[in-house]
């Protein structure tokens, strides 16, 4: 017995593309928590080495993973837009490897540390809601997100457009929210301040 720590608050993040969500989680590893980036575990697991890449392969074929031994996003981003059930297919290999992932990296918080589940797709997994204490979303007018995207990444705007069709709706992640960030025009000070705010009230207990 008390091997193990007693769990801190457990806090899921966030937030469209081009919302802000990545700075907001980096405050709060700043304040203290352990942050867990699902995204970053994603990108991990189909890197060169990566543990998907080899069920990749052999369900996409090797046209799919590139001369560095990376799987080739620009073509897998341009399968799955396309076509839903390829988009089902990749998931079924990528998800549950990422959610070992996730509760290998969860699991080295120190007592009481407060862990913070950076979830690009939060609203859409239908599971994550139950698995945290509180939700915050990063909120954005859709046009501030493809103009934040298009400047950072050099996608099109008709690019950006078709990535946030495929996500929730901002009336959907706002329906689950326990508290929104609203990341319109906020300089970054002003950012990290409502990020603090947040931070003193659900660690106060």
């Amino acid at each position: 017995m008390g091997e193990h720590p007693a769990p801190g608050l457990k806090i899921g993040l966030t937030g469209g593309i081009g919302s802000g969500k990545s700075t907001v989680a980096r405050r709060f590893g700043a304040l203290g928590a352990l942050v867990v980036d699902t995204d970053a575990l994603a990108h991990a697991l189909t890197a060169p080495g990566g543990a998907a890449i080899p069920a990749i392969a052999a369900a996409f074929g090797a046209e799919m993973i590139g001369s560095d031994g990376a799987m080739d996003r620009a073509k897998m981003r341009a399968l799955v837009f396309a076509r839903p059930d390829e988009r089902r297919r990749l998931e079924a290999i990528l998800h549950p490897l990422i959610g070992e992932a996730t509760h290998a990296q969860a699991s080295r918080a120190g007592a009481g540390q407060a862990v913070v589940f950076d979830v690009p797709l939060l609203t859409e997994s239908g599971t994550w809601r139950a698995r945290v204490d509180r939700v915050v979303v990063v909120d954005c007018a859709e046009a501030t997100q493809v103009a934040r995207v298009v400047q950072r990444s050099g996608w099109t705007a008709e690019a950006v457009e078709r990535a946030i069709a495929q996500q929730a709706s901002r009336a959907q992640r706002r329906a689950i929210a326990d508290a929104v960030i609203v990341n319109e025009a906020l300089a970054l000070a002003a950012l990290e301040a409502e990020v603090d705010a947040l931070w003193a009230a659900w660690t106060a207990a």
